[in-house]
């Protein structure tokens, strides 16, 4: 039996993200192809990982002073 889907945690490993982060991006669409059953996820086997918009905000790090403040 070939099967061609993979649960969560094989994701996780797979794309080098949490357990819990893959099950929030197949629970907001960002996984195509992605099936819910019976209170799982399955996820079809070589689906692309989700590009993580949480951190482009556009704002840059605040610079440093020679003397460690921040300006």
């Amino acid at each position: 039996m070939d099967f061609n889907w993979m649960t969560p945690q094989e994701a996780a490993d797979e794309w080098g993200i949490s357990n819990r982060r893959v099950q929030a991006l197949c629970a907001n669409g960002q996984v195509k192809g992605v099936v819910r059953l019976k209170g799982g996820w399955l996820i079809p086997k070589g689906a692309p990982k989700p590009l993580d918009g949480r951190a482009r905000n556009g704002r840059k790090p605040a610079k440093k002073t020679d003397n460690g403040d921040a300006k």
